[in-house]
């Protein structure tokens, strides 16, 4: 494209983007943010990294991450290489492209917060000029870009399209995967104009090895739901199938092995303790409530969440039924959680079913520890609190609990001398697929 379909200020900014000129801001250095920083480092760009966390901005600049599959080597040669963070967010001015990579959470009443949003965008709108890109990572309803960030970038007089740019592209990071890296995920990029879409594409693609192209910011926040919500409501299917199976003495996770064995038309999806992690638990509920707005009600996605959200309760009813068999109570017993992250081998506690379970266990008068090998202390968290740090796995520990409950499967758990040692195992992950007096399937 030449300078008269772009105009000045896009081809400007399209050349400095193209030839690694530009700064790139990435505003929440969390699992997200800081692999798309360490990523354009790699390439040679210069990154300021901006975070409301001045522990977290003290440790990134000093080498060190706060997440476990992040090496300190690779944030310590990203800052050699000209990455700094700051939680001075006045130097927006210095970036040519402001990434928000910041949380989307439910409120209590399980509505949208997007608080987050909101204030990162507030904080550097009095900071905006000509010739900047603004992308907006977070996962969130159909109309925020346009209806939350739009206004806010424009209210200082600059028109989107032409003097500043605004897209929508979804985060896919899923940590702790070593098959895919940020740059081998294909990047969903929508814009507000088709220049915007022209300079998300140069924005993304000389750090991501492929970019898919929408055709607005809503169908780019429709795209990240879909995916999420295709998982929620298949792991809400398989939860509800795992408990009319067990109902009828039959292993659900025999069946799903073998159904996988089908060429065409089947995707294995597993059973678990309850849905974890940033997105599959809350996005659904983002798409529920916008419907809404246009007089619609989402039945089948409300109806999977209802059934993923109650399968703590019946890991935990699982395990009072196990210890009653055993002629014990809950109340007064000592109980042991295995992984208490979200998901195996990484340890990221966000929406952790295993931390509901926990609540619930002690709810009811249980002496509740937890043994995570990726997660050494129990980490602040918004809505929870324990003050407890991992209990090693000693077959003396694990004799001396009434009961263990299981999880999270992560690798580093040495599972037959759990098995050999541990009054009664609850298995909420099929671990155990071979039947023990001592195993109880959830």
């Amino acid at each position: 494209m030449n300078a008269n379909s772009h105009g000045v200020v896009a081809e400007q900014l399209l050349e400095r983007l193209e030839t690694r000129a530009a700064t790139i801001g990435i505003l929440g250095l969390g699992y997200v943010g800081q692999p798309l920083a360490l990523r354009y480092a790699q390439l040679g760009y210069r990154v300021l990294g901006f975070d409301i966390d001045a522990e977290k901005v003290d440790q990134l600049n000093a080498g060190h991450s706060n997440i476990e599959h992040i090496d300190d080597a690779d944030i310590a040669a990203a800052n050699e290489s000209g990455m700094t963070c700051t939680d001075d967010f006045s130097r927006a001015l210095e970036v040519d492209a402001l990434i928000l990579c910041v949380p989307t959470p439910l409120n209590k009443y399980r509505e949208p917060d997007l608080s987050y949003v909101i204030s990162t965008t507030d904080s550097i709108v009095p900071y905006l000029r000509p010739g900047q890109i603004v992308s907006l990572e977070s996962t969130t309803y159909p109309g925020t870009t346009e209806e939350e960030l739009l206004p806010r970038l424009t209210s200082g007089g600059l028109t989107v399209g032409e003097d500043i740019f605004l897209v929508y592209s979804p985060e896919r990071e899923d940590p702790g995967n070593v098959n895919f890296t940020t740059n081998t995920i294909p990047k969903v990029v929508g814009g507000h104009t088709a220049t915007c879409l022209e300079v998300g594409k140069a924005l993304y693609g000389q750090a991501i090895d492929r970019i898919v192209s929408v055709t607005s910011t809503k169908a780019a926040e429709m795209t990240k739901l879909l995916e999420n919500i295709h998982r929620a409501v298949n792991i809400g299917l398989v939860n509800e199938m795992k408990i009319v199976a067990d109902r009828m003495g039959i292993d659900i996770f025999e069946v799903i092995d073998a159904a996988a064995t089908k060429p065409f038309g089947f995707t294995a999806y597993y059973p678990g303790p309850g849905l974890g992690g940033h997105c599959i638990p809350i996005d659904p509920f983002y798409l529920t409530w916008k419907a809404r707005e246009y007089g619609l009600h989402t039945r089948f996605i409300e109806l999977s969440g209802e059934i993923n959200r109650a399968m703590p309760e019946y890991v935990v009813g699982k395990t009072v039924k196990a210890l009653n068999e055993r002629r014990k109570s809950l109340m007064g017993s000592k109980v042991l959680v295995l992984g208490i992250a979200y998901k195996k081998n990484v340890d990221d506690m966000r929406e952790s079913p295993s931390v509901e379970v926990m609540e619930l266990l002690r709810e009811n008068g249980a002496d509740v520890a937890y043994s995570d090998p990726h997660v050494p202390v129990f980490p602040k968290m918004r809505e929870h609190e324990f003050d407890l740090s991992s209990v090693a796995l000693t077959p003396e520990n694990l004799a001396s609990f009434d009961a263990v409950v299981l999880t999270t499967d992560h690798a580093k758990f040495d599972y037959d001398m759990i098995r050999a040692n541990a009054q009664v195992i609850i298995d909420s992950r099929g671990v155990y697929r071979t039947s023990a007096e001592n195993i109880v399937k959830a």
